[in-house]
C-alpha cells in the first residue's frame, strides 16, 4: 500500500533549518530518509520552503484569488512529505513513529488514491 507521511512543523522548527541549530535539524532528517531508502519503501517525498514562501490560489465564483502566504494561519506548516509503500498501516504507523519532528510536530498519515483508469 502506498501512504503519504504528511509532515507539519511549527514556525520554531523552521527556524531550525538555519544557524546554530541547523546540522542538528538536517541530520535527524538525513538519518530518517537514509533509512527509508535502505529499507526500499520510499517512492518519494520533498521538504517545503517555509510558509512565508507559500502562495494560495482560491476559487471565488468564476474567479481566483491569490493571495501570498499560506491558506490558514495555523500553527501548523506544511514542512514535506515522504512517499512511502509498505505492506499495511501499522507499518506505515511504525515508520511515521520515527520521523524527527519535534514534540510540537505531527505527521498525518494518508493512503494514496487510487485513481480509476478512464481520469
Amino acid at each position: 500500500m502506498q501512504f503519504a507521511l504528511v509532515i507539519y512543523e511549527n514556525e520554531a522548527d523552521f527556524i531550525k533549518r538555519e544557524g546554530p541549530e541547523a546540522e542538528a535539524y538536517w541530520g535527524g532528517w538525513s538519518e530518517y530518509t537514509q533509512s527509508v531508502q535502505q529499507a526500499g519503501i520510499m517512492e518519494g517525498g520533498a521538504g517545503l520552503q517555509p510558509p512565508s514562501e507559500t502562495t494560495t490560489v482560491r476559487r471565488s465564483g468564476s474567479n481566483h484569488e491569490v493571495q501570498p502566504g499560506p491558506s490558514s494561519q495555523s500553527k501548523d506548516h506544511l514542512g514535506g512529505f515522504y512517499l512511502i509503500d509498505v505492506p499495511d498501516l501499522e507499518t506505515a504507523i511504525e515508520w511515521a513513529s520515527r520521523v524527527p519532528i519535534t514534540e510540537l510536530g505531527r505527521v498525518e498519515i494518508r493512503p494514496l488514491l487510487n485513481m480509476p483508469a478512464e481520469v
